[in-house]
């Protein structure tokens, strides 16, 4: 053989077995970061903050949106209820949620849960009682405890034997903290001490007060704005007695199992339709009155966690 054809076979043989150990790192690699079972599909489920009907009308659009930026079928559904949607998590039947901070922490918790981004809002004018906003985005928000402005319920002490309109019992704002803060400042116990009538959606809470089905409501601030379209004289008609420490705002989180890089494609997604599309905007401003959302961590949650410990403490 000529030296020349000697130093030919060399050079093929290293490139192969180069090949061949490459090929294996990326392959170890690839099944360290889960992309073998990279997301062909994304799954998307939403809790209600409205009627459900309504609501998933709303948020269809989103589908055509994410999915362009992603370059896969994405399909947006909403559930019944906050617990629907971890279930639906954990065992992987979808592949998002839109969870609040309370059903967020269980998530992670029991099914090993991860948040992605935090929601922001322009921060409600607390000197105003007609729902407006400063121009200072934040990712918290308060509960308030709402009542009918000719009601005799003028403290919150007089919702002892009164009717309270609640979201589930994993609701941070439509339950939890306006509960725990009850307690904690007023010495009033509302799963002992008043009548608690569940409703599906803030809107309903605010309803509710509104048509005199119940003497008040725990609702987001300021939750009349989901209903001013069709009830223009609810600031008018109603009163808030009572405000809540600051609540994390909402989450959105994606299940266990996810890659890393689809983590990432969909958090820049994500950031990119809702701080810079108008029309992604408009689809979360008009579903869940967002106004653009941020990267968020666990920690952020602590409080919530806080909270969940004093509320089960009252039962």
């Amino acid at each position: 053989m000529s030296k020349k054809g000697f130093w030919s076979i060399v050079v093929i043989m290293i490139i192969a077995i180069g090949g061949f150990f490459g090929y294996n790192a990326m392959t170890k690699n690839d099944a360290k970061d889960g992309k073998k079972d990279a997301l062909k599909e994304l799954r998307i489920q939403l809790v209600p903050s409205s009627q459900a009907d309504t609501m998933e009308a709303k948020a269809k659009p989103l589908e055509k949106l994410l999915s362009k930026e992603l370059d896969m079928p994405v399909n947006v559904s909403v559930s019944t209820d906050y617990n629907t949607v971890v279930e639906a998590l954990g065992s992987k039947q979808v592949d998002m949620g839109f969870l609040p901070p309370h059903p967020y922490v269980y998530a992670h918790e029991k099914y090993g849960a991860e948040v992605l981004l935090q929601s922001q809002r322009f921060a409600i004018d607390p000197s105003k009682n007609d729902g407006a906003s400063t121009d200072k985005l934040t990712d918290t928000y308060r509960a308030m405890v709402l009542v009918r402005d000719d009601s005799d319920i003028k403290s919150p002490a007089d919702l002892k034997g009164k009717s309270i309109a609640v979201q589930n019992t994993t609701s941070d704002a439509g339950y939890i903290f306006p509960a725990v803060d009850l307690d904690k400042d007023d010495k009033l116990n509302v799963t002992k001490d008043a009548k608690l009538i569940t409703v599906k959606g803030h809107d309903q809470g605010v309803l509710s007060v509104l048509n005199g089905d119940t003497d008040a409501a725990f609702i987001f601030e300021d939750a009349r704005n989901v209903v001013k379209k069709d009830q223009p004289d609810v600031f008018k008609k109603t009163r808030a007695i009572k405000f809540t420490q600051p609540i994390p705002n909402d989450t959105i989180t994606v299940r266990a199992g996810i890659s890393e890089a689809d983590k990432k494609r969909i958090q820049d997604a994500m950031m990119k339709i809702f701080n810079e599309n108008p029309e992604g905007k408009k689809i979360m401003e008009e579903v869940y009155s967002w106004s653009g959302v941020t990267k968020s961590k666990d920690s952020n949650f602590d409080k919530v966690r806080e909270y969940q410990d004093l509320i089960d403490n009252m039962k």
